[in-house]
């Protein structure tokens, strides 16, 4: 059963969809791990099967061709599934623990145990992967979860209202279409964990929805994610590889370069292979012109950042608002509280910056909220220890942009205003999952000393044994 909507006025909907999911969470079903197997294998079919009809969906709402679809939904989300196939019973086994001398003898172990009912809120920019990833691993914790894909994404959002209860128990899963009040109305229920992933603005208000109930949540947001170029680097690798992540999707992507600090000995060289890099792999040939966005409204907004910017516009600039419509835009040094330098852009446009060192590009960084991920571009040892010991992100990358994500062994997730909590392998079935403490102890031996009273002589000893 799915359900899409577009106004929930008295949210009986919701209160309808939680209880029906909750009830089959207390009947045990999602608890076995065969039937948690069975979801994650129906999950891989729905991708494989159904890859092309996802892909035109992708394209009719973000205007991203089919192979940046595989690449960028499809691939990472089957990646994370058949990752889960293989762990899942390695991450459910309990695990034994010490004991204190005052706790023996005994036994001390812990287990994971599933939360229960999960809301998932995915974004726009990746609808399938930021979607479907976090489900797989509410679905290996064995809890039911309620789907709310992104009203900005419609084509997706659809298709994955029909192609979830094929492929999944239609019993533990639902998809719940509409805007901000399904939302609002699910996390009303009290639902027991809620993921989100988008923009620091909306997580706070989930935040401040979730409070009333004291639901957990988990927040995946944004932030100015800084590349920083020494002059160590390998500049033509640099350039591509900052160029390559800045293109996907039109710069909407969470993790990609939002704006780049390099070194003064390096940057004409670097500035000039960073443009070769971008003319050599924007689509059609055109230079970057005209890349599709997800909304009128953002492309106005990303036009209005190029207003008063103070830097030279080295490539692009131009923006259609009214056709979702922006080029791919270079920017050099712009001043340093421009609303471009002060906001994150999630776009096609990059700023770049000089500076003189790297000390100087991490305390530029540092004086800013901490970012989702960031990235250097260095040969030296000591600028890289240097970097990943100073400047707090979510990640740090060295020689690349943005592949941590692919990397299913690290937990992925943001710090401060980028979020909180983490997921991905691993990570992801603990975020789902309630860590339950055990402690046995035998009644066969009980020795008098521990209770009262207690004598000069006792309480020496008990400072021993505690």
């Amino acid at each position: 059963m799915t359900t899409s909507i577009a106004t929930t006025p008295d949210g009986a909907l919701e209160v309808t969809e939680v209880a029906r999911l909750r009830a089959t969470f207390r009947a045990g079903r999602t608890r076995p791990d065969e039937w948690r197997l069975a979801q994650l294998r129906g999950l891989e079919r729905l991708l494989v099967d159904n890859e092309a009809e996802l892909a035109a969906a992708l394209l009719a709402d973000l205007g991203r061709p089919a192979n940046d679809s595989f690449l960028g939904d499809i691939a990472p989300t089957l990646a994370e599934v058949r990752f889960a196939l293989r762990k899942l019973a390695r991450w459910r086994r309990p695990q034994r623990v010490g004991l204190p001398l005052s706790q023996r003898p005994g036994r001390a172990w812990f287990d994971f145990e599933p939360l229960g009912v999960v809301l998932v809120i995915g974004p726009w920019n990746y609808p399938v992967y930021l979607t479907l990833g976090p489900l797989v691993g509410a679905i290996a914790a064995g809890n039911c979860a309620v789907l709310k894909p992104s009203e900005h994404a419609p084509a997706v959002a659809d298709a994955l209202a029909r192609l979830v209860p094929r492929y999944l128990d239609p019993d533990a899963f639902t998809v719940l279409n509409g805007g901000p009040e399904v939302t609002q109305g699910v996390l009303a229920q009290g639902v027991d964990h809620a993921f989100f992933t988008g923009g620091p603005e909306i997580g706070k208000a989930v935040m401040a929805a979730a409070a009333p109930h004291l639901t957990p949540v988990t927040l995946e947001l944004g932030g100015k994610c800084p590349a920083v170029v020494s002059s160590d680097a390998v500049v033509d690798v640099a350039a591509r590889r900052i160029a390559w992540t800045k293109l996907l999707n039109s710069g909407q992507t969470c993790i990609a370069p939002d704006y780049v600090l390099v070194e003064r000995s390096v940057r004409d060289e670097f500035v000039a292979a960073l443009l070769r890099a971008f003319r050599d792999m924007a689509p059609d040939g055109r230079g970057g012109r005209d890349l599709p966005i997800v909304t009128a409204r953002h492309a106005a907004r990303l036009a209005g950042l190029l207003e008063g910017h103070g830097g030279e516009i080295l490539l692009g600039g131009g923006s259609a608002p009214a056709d979702r419509r922006h080029d791919l835009t270079v920017v050099l040094d712009p001043a340093a509280d421009a609303a471009l330098m002060q906001e994150e852009i999630f776009g096609p446009i990059l700023p770049v910056v000089t500076v003189d060192s790297v000390a100087e590009a991490v305390e530029r960084v540092n004086a800013g909220p901490k970012p989702l991920a960031a990235y250097l571009f260095s040969e030296s040892g000591e600028e890289e220890r240097l970097f990943r010991a100073e400047v707090p992100a979510g990640a740090v990358v060295t020689n690349h942009a943005a592949m941590h994500v692919l990397c299913p062994e690290l937990p992925f997730g943001g710090v401060g205003n980028s979020g909180m909590g983490a997921y991905h392998g691993r990570w992801g079935f603990e975020a789902f999952s309630h860590r339950k403490a055990h402690l046995a102890r035998s009644a066969r031996i009980d020795p008098r000393v521990v209770y009262p009273p207690y004598g000069p002589l006792t309480r020496r000893l008990l400072r021993l044994i505690f």
